[in-house]
C-alpha cells in the first residue's frame, strides 16, 4: 500500500470521521440490499474495538443539494444498530452546531451517523467550508467508501485538508490490493468485459484497455451501438446519440487494436412493434424493424466464454443484456458461470455486475467483487482516484 491504512494508524481514544459507501437500494422505506452496510462493519468494528470515537458519514442517492426525506440515512442507522454491538445514533444533519455537540459528547463504544452529506451542495462542490465543518474535531479520517473514491467531493476528499491523520479503511485497502492485478495487467491472457447501456460512459475504458488486453469484449446495449456504427441495422434497440458518437470515435481511432475487440455474433431479440411479445434468437447483422435486442445469443455466449476460460485475468464491468428480466438474463448468466468455473484470477467491477453475480449465486467463485463500479474501473484503467491520492503517505 502506498497509502496509509488503518493498520498503520493509532486509534485509540482519538475522535475519528469515517466515510463509508452505505450508498443502499430502497424500495418502499425498506433497504433491499445491505451489502455495503455489511462490507463497512470491520472497519466500523476493528475502531469500536480499539477505543476509537466513532462518527460515520455517507452519501445517499442524488438529492442534489437539497433535503429529500425519502434519501435520509435512517435507515441505515436502524441496520447498523442490528449489526454492530453498539449504539448507535443518527444525527438530524452533517453539519451544524448541534451536531457539533452530539460529536463533542460522543464516547467510546458510541456510534454517530451523520445525515446524509448530499442534502448539502457542498459536498459535491467540494466546498472548503462545507469540508471545514464536516471534519469538525475529527483527529483521524478513515476512507472506507471505495465506491466514492473515484470523486473529489469534500467527504471524500475536502476534509482532508481539516484533518491531521487520513488513512484507508480496511475495505479500502483489501479493494486497492485485489485490483491492483488487472490495472497492471497487459498482453497475452488478460481479457476485458465490458457491458451495459451507453458507450460514452465506459470510451475511456476502452481506449486504455484495448491495446492493454488481449481480448477485450463487448456486450449489452453497448454492444447494439457499435453495430450501429458499423451501419448494421438495429431495429428499436438502444441507442442512444452519445453511445453512437463514441462508438464512431473508437471505430475511426482504435484502427490497429480493433482485432482484440470481441462483439456479439447472434442476439436475442424480442418483437416491440407491434407489441406481440415474440421473441426468438436472430444473427447480428439481422435486427429487423419493430425488433429489440436485449441480449447476446446462444453463438456468442460460447464465444465468450472460451475467452474467459482460456484466460490468465479477468475483468468484468457491465452486464450483457437485460439481465433482471428473464430469459434475457442468460447471456448475463452464462459468462458469470464461464467465469466461477475458470482458473483465472478473476474480478467483477461492481455496479450492475457485481448486483448480477450476487443475485444469480456466483459471487463467491470470484476471486473479487468489488463494491465500487465507476471507482474500480477507473483504477484498472490506469486512472488516479481523488480519494486515495488525498491520504497520507504510507
Amino acid at each position: 500500500m502506498p497509502k496509509k491504512s488503518l493498520n498503520d494508524a493509532d486509534y485509540a481514544g482519538k475522535r475519528t470521521l469515517v466515510r463509508v459507501d452505505v450508498n443502499v437500494p430502497l424500495e418502499d422505506a425498506t433497504i433491499t440490499d445491505d451489502t455495503r452496510i455489511r462490507a463497512a462493519l470491520p472497519t466500523i468494528t476493528t475502531l469500536l474495538d480499539g477505543g476509537a470515537i466513532v462518527t460515520l458519514c455517507s452519501h445517499l442517492g442524488r438529492p442534489k443539494g437539497k433535503v429529500v426525506p425519502e434519501e435520509s440515512l435512517a435507515l441505515v442507522r436502524e441496520r447498523l444498530n442490528q449489526l454492530l454491538d453498539a449504539d448507535v445514533i443518527m444525527a438530524p444533519d452533517c453539519i451544524g452546531d448541534e451536531v457539533a455537540a452530539l460529536r463533542e459528547d460522543l464516547r467510546p463504544g458510541q456510534v454517530l451517523m451523520l445525515e446524509n452529506t448530499r442534502f448539502h451542495p457542498g459536498e459535491r462542490a467540494n466546498d472548503p467550508e462545507f469540508a471545514r465543518a464536516l471534519a469538525g474535531d475529527a483527529e483521524l479520517y478513515v476512507n472506507d467508501a471505495f465506491g466514492s473514491m473515484h470523486r473529489a467531493h469534500a467527504s471524500t476528499v475536502g476534509v482532508t485538508d481539516y484533518i491531521d491523520e487520513c488513512v484507508a479503511g480496511l475495505l479500502v485497502r483489501e479493494e486497492l490490493d485485489k485490483l491492483t492485478p488487472c490495472r497492471e495487467a497487459s498482453g497475452d491472457g488478460f481479457v476485458v468485459i465490458l457491458g451495459g447501456a451507453k458507450v460514452d460512459d465506459k470510451i475511456d475504458a476502452i481506449r486504455e484497455l484495448l491495446p492493454r488486453a488481449e481480448k477485450l469484449i463487448i456486450g449489452g446495449a453497448m454492444a447494439w451501438a457499435f453495430f450501429k456504427a458499423r451501419g448494421m441495422g438495429i431495429g428499436e434497440s438502444l441507442c442512444t446519440c452519445d453511445s453512437l458518437q463514441a462508438a464512431h470515435e473508437i471505430l475511426d481511432g482504435m484502427g490497429d487494436h480493433l482485432d482484440r475487440m470481441m462483439l456479439p455474433v447472434d442476439v436475442h431479440i424480442v418483437q416491440v412493434e407491434p407489441d406481440t411479445g415474440e421473441m426468438r434468437v436472430a444473427p447480428a447483422d439481422a435486427i429487423d424493424k419493430g425488433w429489440d435486442a436485449l441480449d447476446i445469443g446462444p453463438d456468442t455466449r460460447v464465444l465468450f466464454a472460451q475467452a474467459v476460460r482460456d484466460a490468465e485475468i479477468v475483468f468484468w464491468n457491465g452486464p450483457m443484456g437485460y439481465f433482471e428480466k428473464p430469459p434475457f438474463d442468460e447471456g448475463t448468466r452464462d459468462l458469470a458461470r464461464a467465469l466461477a468455473e475458470t482458473d483465472a484470477y478473476t474480478v467483477v467491477g461492481g455496479g450492475d455486475s457485481a448486483a448480477a453475480i450476487t443475485q444469480m449465486g456466483f459471487d463467491d467463485d470470484m476471486s473479487h467483487v468489488s463494491t465500487g463500479g465507476g471507482a474500480s474501473i477507473e483504477f484498472v484503467q490506469g486512472d488516479d482516484l481523488p480519494g486515495v491520492d488525498a491520504l497520507d503517505d504510507n
